[in-house]
């Protein structure tokens, strides 16, 4: 059987892969891309249909092009997103193979690199880039059970209103994708409840710029390390309907039933902790966090930027928040669904080596794993906090090409060093 051999395999096409591509091909180092569906596949079929962009298009890009289409302070589109990425794995010439499943990387034995089992046949790599993003597997809490007769749904199945049954819909998960469903959700006119936990809700534009703005010049995209107990914050932001700032209390004015954290179900009813207010109030607290650090950046920098002194004004608590509701009974409230906007966990079961901690996380320093010839790419918090958007996870693609490269050279003096031991000696010559 002929065995294809590659000195850097990446597994995975979306932003990461297609980055990675573009700076193992700078640095001349031979690779080759796999994706078992399409370039950028998640944004095209594991997004609901009105999905945008959370950052605006002068943002959310790799630096070599443009969104040539979209105004820069517009949130572009998720297909236009897959076709940004497919433009720009053609514009850079990467070799990106589609279609094709990897089912395990094996390290070699007794000799280097790693073989890989694919759809299509076995690869020898030297080298292995686990390019496949942090929106792997479903994260759905084992709260109601199947018998309960209610249609349930993680975020990455959900659609549009019309492809949920007739009735009111509870959205667990107030984060990026929970508070955008929920809102389509009240929007198209269905009697929406939002289970809201602990989160972070930054302002959509302060003083006539966006947060993604203030965040870069006030060095936050670039925190190496999250502060203790913020690793898995909620980030409650939002592109959609042009970009507004997410307010709980601005939804509940609208129509919205606002409770706690789900607990647990019984008895057809589900129960809800008691934090709803203390998780709205520190939401505003972040929120306000961020508007007084960008008044003081633009004073200490002179910026002549309009106030905006209505940023800090709120509407009154709701009555879900200062009467919490503490249970709901589904069929009593009409609720015939559920959408679970909880996340998603790794899924490496394909790659089997030495690169993971007690608890299965890929365990690395800026990508390079434990597992000499493995990286990890487009994780959260990878290098920093903008490490899984898409400029970020650009430039951790060029600092691990860059160590990709620096290892190549090594072997490469390696094998001049054997060839030259291995060489006859030169023969004497007589008289």
């Amino acid at each position: 059987m002929t065995v294809e051999k590659v000195d850097v395999l990446v597994v995975g096409a979306g932003q990461a892969g297609v980055a990675m591509s573009e700076h193992l091909g700078r640095n001349g180092i031979s690779h080759l891309v796999l994706e078992r569906h399409r370039i950028a596949e998640r944004w095209r079929t594991e997004r609901w249909d009105s999905l945008v962009a959370n950052g605006p298009a002068w943002h959310d890009r790799f630096p070599g092009m443009t969104f040539d289409d979209v105004d820069p302070e517009a949130f572009a589109p998720k297909e236009r997103v897959a076709q940004y990425f497919v433009q720009y794995a053609d514009k850079i010439g990467a070799p990106i193979r589609c279609g094709v499943n990897v089912t395990s990387v094996r390290r070699n034995e007794g000799r280097a690199g790693f073989r890989v089992e694919t759809s299509e046949g076995v690869i020898d790599a030297t080298h292995v880039v686990a390019a496949t993003g942090p929106f792997q597997k479903p994260t759905t809490p084992a709260i109601v059970p199947a018998e309960a007769g209610i249609h349930q749904i993680h975020s990455s199945a959900y659609r549009n209103p019309d492809e949920l049954p007739e009735g009111a819909v509870l959205v667990v998960g107030a984060g990026s994708s929970g508070g955008q469903i929920a809102d389509e959700l009240l929007r198209s006119g269905r009697r929406t409840f939002l289970s809201v936990g602990p989160h972070d809700r930054p302002p959509r534009r302060y003083r006539g710029l966006d947060y993604c703005w203030w965040l870069g010049v006030m060095g936050k995209w670039d925190i190496q390390t999250p502060a203790p107990g913020t690793e898995h914050v909620t980030i409650s932001v939002s592109g959609a309907n042009g970009g507004d700032t997410v307010d709980f209390r601005r939804l509940a004015a609208r129509g919205m039933t606002l409770v706690g954290r789900t607990e647990a179900f019984r008895d057809g009813s589900l129960f809800f902790r008691d934090d709803l207010a203390a998780n709205i109030a520190r939401g505003d607290a972040n929120y306000l966090s961020v508007l007084d650090e960008a008044d003081a950046y633009a004073e200490r920098n002179g910026l002549d930027l309009p106030e905006e002194p209505e940023a800090r004004q709120f509407l009154p608590d709701p009555d879900c928040v200062t009467n919490p509701i503490e249970s709901l009974n589904l069929k009593d409230q009409g609720i015939t669904s559920i959408i679970w906007a909880t996340g998603f966990s790794y899924d490496f079961g394909w790659l089997q080596v030495d690169a993971f901690d007690a608890a299965g996380k890929p365990n690395h320093q800026r990508g390079v794993s434990t597992e000499p010839g493995v990286y990890f790419l487009g994780l959260p918090w990878l290098s920093r906090r903008g490490s899984s958007f898409i400029w970020g996870v650009w430039h951790d693609a060029r600092f691990i090409a860059d160590h990709i490269m620096t290892q190549v050279s090594y072997e490469a003096y390696h094998t001049s060093v054997r060839e030259h031991l291995s060489a006859p000696e030169p023969k004497a010559k007589v008289g």
